[in-house]
C-alpha cells in the first residue's frame, strides 16, 4: 500500500541556513524541555548535533534563536527567545497554511500519478 503524499516546508536563506521541520521541531523541544540536551535526547540526536543546530540558526539570524546558560551546580538551560518564539510560530503558520491551502493541488496531484503497478 502506497502512503499518502504529504507537503513538507524548507525554507532556503540568502544567508546560507535551511530551515525546516527538523529544526522547528529542535526549537519547540528546547521551549518545552528547557534544555538542549533534553531536546536532543527527546528528538533522538547527540548533545553536540542538537548544540550544532542551535548555533547554527542563532548566527542566521539579527538576534539569537535560543539563549542559553552552563550547567553547573544549579544545572544550565536554554530557552527560545522573543525572536525564536516568532521564528517557530512564523514557521508554523506558514507550514498550516501550505497544508490547508495546498490539500487540493496535492490531491489532484496524486490523482493524475501513474499506479505503482503499471
Amino acid at each position: 500500500m502506497m502512503n499518502d503524499p504529504r507537503i513538507s516546508l524548507r525554507l532556503h536563506f540568502e544567508s546560507g541556513l535551511t530551515f525546516g521541520r527538523g529544526k522547528a521541531d529542535l526549537l519547540q523541544a528546547i521551549d518545552e524541555e528547557g534544555s538542549i540536551s533534553a531536546a536532543g535526547r527527546r528528538m533522538g540526536m547527540s548533545y553536540r548535533r542538537a548544540w550544532s543546530l542551535v548555533e547554527e540558526m542563532n548566527l542566521h539570524f539579527a538576534t539569537p534563536l535560543v539563549d542559553s546558560s552552563r550547567g553547573g551546580a544549579k544545572g544550565g538551560g536554554a530557552q527560545l527567545t522573543e525572536r525564536g518564539r516568532q521564528a517557530l510560530s512564523d514557521y508554523r503558520a506558514l507550514e498550516a497554511l501550505l497544508r490547508d491551502q495546498g490539500a487540493g493541488l496535492l490531491a489532484r496531484l496524486r490523482g493524475s500519478q501513474r499506479s505503482a503497478s503499471s
